[in-house]
């Protein structure tokens, strides 16, 4: 059997497609638990594993990758259109440091 999902870590409330086929509807082995798929997903994204409420945090490898910007369904393609992601943020770079860029 192939592997089709990619878990590391038990907090994680995502997992990583990757297999070629992700098609709405289909059951997907994910650790303990199957999970169908609620949307198409594309090759080595993420999808929920768990139900993700809105302002909490989206873990991936055991670590935070961002926030949920609304609740995320078990089985929905987690991505930019309901995570704001904790890379890339320079507006909160910006508001953790003084006018010398230091750290304030």
């Amino acid at each position: 059997m192939t592997k089709e999902v990619f878990i590391i870590d038990p907090k994680d409330n995502v997992a990583t497609l990757v297999s070629e086929n992700g098609k709405k509807g289909k059951s997907i082995q994910a650790g303990n638990n199957t999970v169908t798929l609620l949307d198409d997903l594309p090759f080595a994204h993420k999808f929920a594993i768990k139900p993700i409420p809105k302002g909490t945090q989206v873990l991936k490898y055991g670590y935070s990758i961002g926030t949920a910007t609304r609740d995320i369904a078990v089985g929905e393609h987690v991505h930019v259109h309901n995570l704001e992601s904790n890379r890339g943020r320079g507006d909160l770079q910006a508001a953790n440091t003084g006018k010398e860029g230091k750290a304030v």
